[in-house]
């Protein structure tokens, strides 16, 4: 692993130096890092010291009795952080071909779309394979342009849309916003939840930029109507779990609600009504495995099947597919 200066190449990165560094920024302090490392902390210290002589810029500062990251240290080291955790996933990855476990999948998503789906889907299958192995890791909508041209995925689950990139994308989903509220609330009686009723009670409003937020800003702009907003929530799971609390009714995605862990919540059907859609993130130019794609087929039956009953019998939220 090595740094380039303009018109010259530095010397190689001491990977140790880099492990130090890790260690130092993760657990707080040198000793932290030594402890962790089993090396004394007068060898962390060096090893930072030689750091910042091979990259060529000063890491870490002081003030007081406390080493901090400057702001060339901190840009610097979210790139080491990627780089570690690709080694770390070559390391566990060579590890499982050692072991003879070739059926491996990494997967890329949204919280709430792993916790709603994905999560029973991989334990489904891998009751089928004993032999599976997987890595589940989760970005918020708004960081997803950023990981998935950053980080080593097989299968992507993301909502659209999203920026082109160096993978493949496939729609397979389309679910409506839906009205999320306490069963007390005066519009859980109501079939539909039109947005003259919605604008006429206390709603909690979710991130003005998420897609929710920008449906919601086109309908006022179009009606000339106020919105009362009585709890701004950035996160939409925290929005249903207020909106639970019968603090206000909120528009949500019914992925959201069903990873917002409140048991007794009502859903109604939204109008007008606004569609979110999901799609698989395939990388470009890497032939998909036999099991990306029966993942992909199982996430696909689950989540056309959770769709189909989300309404059905007036359904409340305790619904696990």
């Amino acid at each position: 692993m090595s740094v380039y200066t303009e018109g010259e190449m530095a010397l190689p990165i001491n990977h140790k130096s880099l492990e130090a560094l890790r260690a130092f920024v993760e657990t707080g302090s040198v000793n932290g890092a030594s402890d962790r490392l089993f090396r004394t902390a007068p060898q962390i210290s060096r090893l930072l010291s030689a750091l910042e002589d091979e990259v060529g810029f000063p890491v870490l500062s002081r003030r007081g009795r406390r080493l901090r990251l400057t702001k060339e240290g901190k840009e610097f080291y979210q790139e080491v952080e990627r780089l570690m955790l690709c080694h770390d996933d070559l390391n566990l990855r060579a590890d499982q071909i050692r072991r003879g476990k070739t059926e491996h999948i990494r997967i890329l998503a949204a919280p709430f779309i792993s916790h709603a789906v994905i999560n029973q889907t991989l334990a489904h299958i891998m009751m089928r394979r004993p032999d599976m192995t997987a890595q589940i890791d989760s970005r918020v909508r708004l960081d997803i342009d950023v990981w998935v041209t950053e980080e080593t995925f097989d299968l992507g689950i993301a909502p659209l849309p999203i920026k082109e990139g160096v993978f493949n994308i496939e729609p397979f989903l389309e679910l409506p916003m839906v009205a999320v509220m306490n069963p007390s609330h005066p519009l859980a009686a109501q079939k539909i939840v039109t947005f003259d009723d919605f604008s006429s009670h206390q709603i909690i409003a979710t991130h003005a930029r998420s897609l929710l937020g920008q449906h919601l800003q086109s309908l006022v702009k179009r009606t000339g109507k106020r919105l009362n907003v009585r709890v701004e929530a950035r996160n939409g799971v925290i929005a249903c779990q207020m909106a639970g609390l019968n603090l206000g009714c909120c528009l949500a995605d019914p992925f959201v609600a069903l990873s917002s862990g409140v048991d007794d919540l009502v859903i109604r059907p939204f109008e007008p009504g606004g569609i979110l859609k999901y799609g698989f993130l395939y990388p470009a130019g890497r032939n998909r495995t036999e099991i990306v794609d029966e993942v992909a087929t199982e996430i696909r039956h689950r989540t056309t099947e959770l769709a189909r009953h989300i309404f059905d019998d007036d359904v409340r939220l305790s619904l696990r597919l």
